[in-house]
């Protein structure tokens, strides 16, 4: 980017040049908009969910039997809502706010990550698609049909190909390959080596790159074109891979109850979701504002070096825009969130609903994992704990008061919930490294 460029984008929003300087900070969205004048101009709608919702229901009998795992929950791949007080204490501002949820998205069946959500159920979307037009199923079957020999030699003449950081790549590969798919994912160089070992257990092609994510993605996608049979998952641009995710908040209501926890407007949730290229934290974004309204106030969590959605966001560019372009490196120990270039889809999409973002310190992650362990005995990956600065810097920030003024907000009002992105298949040999890691 031209330096001339560059600092027309200063003056326009300040907090870009704080952004360049890899500096943790918390940013308060100037283009937020109230959920009900928003919602109805978007090119999804909460009719999409329902769609979205009543497919996963139909794949529940093939998940009771193909992932014995999901049974106890009917087939449906569902992730616990956990109140962590003893995390809350610990944080040097936690103790002012209500309480503190940890949606532990970490321990989703099937691919231990949020990527569970969106990545599988677009995965699911092909193949159902696939079996209905070729008569494998008939309307009205049970999807249990799809765990047999002859489904898996029907979708071993289709290819998924997807480009991924890592979790993405998990929940495609295993989901495509339990189906009988081939499958090739095209890896970063930010991913981490047991994740690219476990798809190769699964039978995936790994095809390494030696550049970032957007590098990966764009071979991946060429490869993909070249093949009639081919699938290309497209993370950056995926509606399909927006609703999977959408469809959390529906779930998350029912949780919310038990934990009599429902938010109104005086007694809100903020949310705090760890974002890379933002398929994820907007497919969530977008539901919880469809269910909750301006009761829920969505923000995003990103690496000091890889913060591209605050980049598209602040600079109003969205994916015309790179950290790159601020002398950023985009390389962080957080490999699912290490990416460079944002979505534009997802960011015109639910940028007017985005209350704003805290970036964070790769040191902080291994702080905040530790911390999480010491208190809770709950284990999460690095990139999922980028969720953690939300709830300890937002009253810290002098941004932090302003935002609860400007909405007539009390700190001891507001319920958090940190969502936790990934962990539960990282090998214990890898999470005894993770905990003796130190940055500082």
């Amino acid at each position: 980017m031209e330096e001339q460029k560059r600092a027309a984008l200063y003056e326009q929003a300040p907090v870009l040049r704080r952004l360049a300087a890899a500096e943790p900070l918390l940013w308060l969205n100037p283009c937020l908009e109230p959920a009900e004048q928003v919602l109805p101009r978007l090119p999804v709608t909460a009719a999409d969910i329902d769609d979205a919702e009543a497919r996963l229901a139909r794949f529940a009998p093939y998940f009771r039997r193909r992932f014995p795992e999901t049974a106890a929950q009917g087939g449906l791949i569902e992730s616990p809502l956990t109140e962590i007080a003893a995390m809350k204490a610990a944080l040097p501002e936690g103790g002012r706010c209500a309480r503190l949820l940890l949606k532990r998205d970490s321990d989703l069946a099937v691919a231990g990550s949020v990527k569970a959500r969106g990545g599988i159920y677009e995965v699911l979307c092909h193949a159902e698609r696939l079996a209905l037009e070729h008569g494998l199923l008939r309307e009205g079957q049970s999807y249990e049909a799809l765990d047999s020999d002859a489904a898996r030699a029907f979708f071993r003449d289709y290819t998924i190909q997807v480009g991924s950081t890592g979790n993405l790549g998990l929940s495609i590969g295993i989901m495509s390959a339990a189906l009988g798919f081939r499958v090739v994912v095209h890896m970063s160089a930010d991913a981490r080596q047991w994740k690219k070992d476990l798809l190769r257990r699964w039978g995936v092609e790994v095809v390494e790159y030696a550049d970032d994510y957007s590098a990966a993605v764009k071979a991946g996608r060429a490869r993909s074109d070249a093949d009639p049979q081919s699938y290309f998952v497209d993370d950056e641009n995926s509606r399909t891979l927006f609703l999977g995710y959408a469809v959390a908040a529906r779930r998350l209501r029912g949780q919310l109850e038990a934990l009599r926890a429902l938010p109104d407007a005086g007694h809100p949730l903020f949310v705090w979701i760890p974002c890379g290229v933002g398929g994820a934290p907007g497919g969530v974004t977008f539901g919880l504002k469809t269910v909750f309204g301006d009761a829920v106030h969505c923000f995003f969590a990103e690496p000091t070096q890889a913060p591209c959605m605050l980049a598209g966001l602040a600079s109003g560019l969205h994916n015309a825009v790179c950290v790159q372009d601020f002398g950023l490196t985009g390389k962080t120990d957080a490999d699912g969130l290490a990416v460079g270039r944002p979505s534009g889809f997802v960011g015109r999409t639910v940028g007017p609903l985005v209350s704003g973002e805290v970036t964070v310190a790769d040191a902080d992650l291994y702080d905040y994992m530790r911390l999480l362990m010491r208190t809770e005995g709950l284990f999460i990956e690095p990139s999922a704990c980028a969720a953690f600065a939300g709830p300890d810097r937002f009253l810290r920030a002098p941004e932090g008061a302003e935002y609860l003024e400007k909405h007539g907000l009390r700190a001891g009002d507001v319920t958090q919930i940190a969502w936790a992105t990934g962990g539960a298949l990282v090998p214990a040999e890898v999470r005894r490294e993770y905990e003796q890691t130190s940055l500082r």
